[in-house]
């Protein structure tokens, strides 16, 4: 099972649920906004809370996978970049949490910046504890989304497991998965500089719908899943679902109604129309209007990052400026399951 810290809304996890097919046990937030998110799509998993004063020893044998998308802010551009001065610098409580479990994968995910500034340090960490690590740089516009917002992502593993994985018997590594040195990297760290934040004011993007009713949290999960194991594409993810019986809603346009979506789509984004449209056409359904009253909508962010349609703007008692923030602050599912499959952990 799949334990994780600094959750969010919890977009890193849906795509390692898709890649692992394994469930969440356990989550960790202290953030009031992410806190309200978990309690409504993570409700049937506890929160174990602040990280710094758990012991992880209880999840030794459960938790097989560990997730973390750290905070950012010590290495963002958008930052003072104080690394490991910072105090929300979480990764020694992460490395603890990994050294009283000995999960057999580990999945992280940060800023671009954590690239040039952190990244020795949590490599050596992960040495230390007997782990193998590849990591990637992945943007989201890889995907289909009309945004870049480039991600780090780090997967780690036991080295002693190694030679098990390399024939396909370990968790969560592929037979002949490609190993990726630094050098891999110099060309995709010198992308686009202005979109590494990982905070509020940040570009960010969404997933697929589960459709118009309420199916539950676990059942939403489920469908989430599905849609990030299928590129977002519900008509994949019923593909997928037909052999367990289960009815499912497929987004389905008449060429002349996808005809008069492109037409209505360049009148309301212009240049970025295309753009738009492609990741209509992964995610299935049509983008929301970007402001509402004069207002960024937190809709139209939250479709851009892949997200189940109202994954955040449907949970009770969020405001919209925490909705904003935990947006802010998340990660595009479908990048991650992406990257994942760069990593060999996902087919």
């Amino acid at each position: 099972m799949i334990l994780s810290l600094c959750t969010g809304y919890g977009g890193l996890d849906l795509a390692v649920e898709a890649a692992t097919g394994l469930p969440t046990c356990a989550v960790s937030d202290v953030d009031k906004g992410a806190r309200l998110i978990l309690g409504h799509r993570f409700h049937d998993v506890p929160n174990i809370g602040d990280l710094t004063l758990h012991d992880f020893t209880r999840w030794a044998g459960i938790a097989t996978v560990l997730t973390a998308g750290y905070p950012c802010q010590p290495f963002s551009a958008a930052g003072k970049r104080k690394g490991e001065d910072d105090p929300r610098h979480l990764f020694p409580h992460i490395a603890r949490a990994i050294g009283e479990i000995r999960p057999e994968l580990v999945v992280l995910e940060n800023v671009r910046g954590h690239l040039t500034l952190g990244l020795p340090t949590v490599l050596g960490s992960l040495a230390g504890l007997g782990y193998d690590a590849r990591w990637v740089l992945v943007p989201a516009s890889d995907v289909g989304a009309p945004h870049q917002r480039l991600r780090l992502f780090i997967v780690a593993e036991p080295a002693a497991a190694d030679a098990d994985h390399q024939r396909g018997q370990g968790p969560g590594r592929r037979h002949g998965a490609p190993r990726v040195d630094e050098s891999a990297l110099d060309g995709a760290a010198a992308a686009d500089a202005d979109v590494q934040r990982h905070g509020r004011g940040q570009d960010t993007r969404e997933v697929g719908r589960l459709g118009s009713v309420d199916e539950g949290a676990a059942r939403q999960r489920q469908r989430a899943r599905a849609l990030v194991g299928t590129g977002g594409n519900p008509a994949a993810a019923d593909a997928d679902d037909a052999g367990r019986g289960q009815q499912r809603r497929a987004f389905s346009a008449p060429a002349q109604h996808a005809a008069a979506q492109r037409d209505s789509t360049a009148a309301r984004f212009g240049q970025y129309a295309a753009a738009v449209d492609r990741w209509q056409n992964v995610l299935g359904r049509p983008a929301p209007d970007p402001a509402v009253d004069g207002r960024l909508s937190a809709a139209f962010v939250e479709w851009m990052m892949g997200l189940p349609e109202g994954w955040v703007t449907d949970v009770p008692g969020l405001s919209r400026s925490q909705q904003l923030h935990a947006l802010g602050n998340g990660v595009c599912p479908q990048q991650a399951y992406h990257a994942l499959r760069l990593l060999g952990v996902a087919a």
